[in-house]
């Protein structure tokens, strides 16, 4: 396990799946975290709309207040909608746009003058469907390539910087929970598309969402130092074909 002994790591989307995962594993590796989603309650220390800028920057001042810098932001804030080109809505692909792109901007523009004062990392959760694409997930694959960019774009930012701020993308494939869950629920047969979901993947399963938090942490760590604007790939082989 990486080490974050007391270092304060912001999170979002720590109700699902994959954020709630990487709050437990920051907690694990010593680090403190901040969990953040729409309301606050069990689990939650602050409710957040990652597409309001307001309350990014109020967050960003309660922060300071608080520890005087951050030392790592988890953007793990996300949603998916079901369609191709044509079925995909403009409602529909403003709003996973909204989220995960726009969100993903804001996390990283307004928390970087906190990383820079002692350095710091950023993980940006991409996909492997922003490397590779899917018909029917037109907006969530959009979605994904802009922040696997955005997050080469912040690394060469950051590396400006002395000490620098890091910033890499992971890419997971299809992860065991609700966005898997509700991507195949909007199909005719949800079984179905999740038995062929898994059959997509050389290792013949869905990840776990520990297995993504565990790369995301050790990106935080110092163990990480020289890795930055990478797109990291927890895909079970997928890209590999």
């Amino acid at each position: 396990m990486a080490d974050l002994k007391e270092k304060v790591i912001l999170v979002t989307g720590a109700a699902g799946a994959i954020g709630g995962a990487v709050v437990t594993a920051v907690k694990q590796a010593g680090g403190r975290a901040i969990a953040t989603d729409l309301a606050a309650g069990k689990g939650i220390d602050v409710a957040l709309d990652v597409t309001a800028e307001a309350g990014w920057l109020r967050l960003a001042a309660d922060i300071e207040r608080q520890h005087g810098r951050l030392d790592g932001l988890v953007n793990a804030a996300g949603i998916a909608a079901v369609g191709s080109i044509e079925k995909t809505d403009f409602a529909a692909w403003r709003r996973v746009l909204s989220v995960n792109l726009d969100g993903t901007f804001l996390g990283c523009k307004h928390m970087f003058a906190l990383l820079r004062k002692k350095g710091g990392a950023i993980v940006n959760l991409s996909s492997v469907l922003g490397m590779v694409g899917s018909a029917n997930l037109a907006a969530y694959s959009a979605s994904k390539g802009g922040v696997s960019m955005l997050s080469k774009s912040v690394a060469l930012h950051g590396a400006r910087y002395q000490p620098p701020v890091r910033c890499n993308a992971v890419c997971p494939a299809f992860v065991e929970g609700p966005m898997v869950d509700d991507i195949a629920s909007g199909t005719r047969d949800a079984q179905a598309v999740k038995h062929k979901l898994t059959l997509d993947i050389p290792l013949a399963r869905l990840g776990q969402p520990a297995e993504v938090a565990g790369l995301c942490v050790y990106l935080l760590s110092d163990a990480a130092a020289f890795i930055t604007g990478a797109d990291l790939p927890i895909d079970g082989g997928l890209t590999a074909r």
